[in-house]
């Protein structure tokens, strides 16, 4: 029994069914207030200096700030972050899914107060797509409602640019991906170092393999004569002449010919 097992038997309780409904329900509601009054959502995010004043709200609020500001889009990122949390709920199961996000929150949390940089939940969110990616590889999005992609080529165009960003963002930038992605890494990291391993093992032996297949079809005697070998005739007998070469018996130099 793995310790997420141990941890639901005893601790299942804390689960939040629709926990990512209930996030992105309040994105939509957060971003409707957020029009009417701008300053609304400077009141909701991740702001260390904020947090020491008392205004501990910050801590979980940040989560529900709408990653933009257009009506268009906003529309597209709710339903995605739904589609995900159903998706991720329904592999995982309610308690599995809440651990994730709020180990994923509590590592924002921690890197925004040793960096004391306004940490947004773009990359917490990220790793819930990512994590989706890892259960539905091939599940296909379409993107605008138009143009069909693969969630795994989705995935790798992310974690590129997010890879990029990390090479070339300040170090604010960088624990804040780490944190983020740090759910992502704890969960599945395990898998992808065992799924690793296994490929450079099954690798290994497929070419040991291949080795002992290709030695096997090597002929072991060769006539410089006529080229014959014991795969090619098994009745041939094979004899190594004083010149070094070696030949079938029908090619053997007269003065190495057996004697009768």
């Amino acid at each position: 029994m793995s310790l997420l097992d141990k941890l639901e038997r005893r601790f299942g309780f804390l689960a939040v069914p629709g926990l990512i409904r209930i996030i992105a329900g309040f994105n939509a509601l957060v971003f409707i207030l957020g029009r009417l009054n701008p300053e609304f959502l400077q009141q909701l995010s991740l702001d260390r200096h904020q947090v020491l004043r008392g205004e501990v709200w910050r801590l979980i609020t940040y989560i529900f700030i709408p990653p933009t500001n257009s009506f268009i889009w906003i529309i597209f990122a709710i339903l995605f972050l739904w589609f995900i949390g159903e998706g991720l709920e329904q592999a995982w199961g309610a308690f599995r899914l809440t651990v994730f996000y709020f180990v994923g929150m509590i590592g924002t949390t921690v890197a925004a107060f040793f960096f004391g940089s306004n940490f947004s939940n773009t990359m917490l969110n990220a790793s819930l797509f990512f994590a989706f990616a890892r259960f539905y590889p091939d599940a296909v999005i379409y993107v605008l409602f138009v143009l069909p992609v693969k969630v795994k080529w989705l995935a790798w165009v992310s974690a590129a640019l997010l890879v990029l960003g990390f090479v070339t963002g300040p170090n604010s930038y960088r624990m804040a991906l780490l944190a983020a992605l740090g759910n992502y890494f704890i969960f599945f990291g395990p898998e992808i170092f065992l799924s690793a391993r296994n490929r450079r093992e099954s690798s290994v032996r497929r070419k040991r393999f291949k080795g002992e297949t290709r030695s096997k079809e090597e002929p072991l005697h060769h006539c410089a004569v006529c080229e014959a070998t014991e795969l090619t005739d098994s009745n041939l007998e094979f004899r190594v002449a004083l010149d070094g070469e070696e030949y079938c018996t029908q090619h053997l130099p007269r003065a190495e010919t057996p004697a009768h």
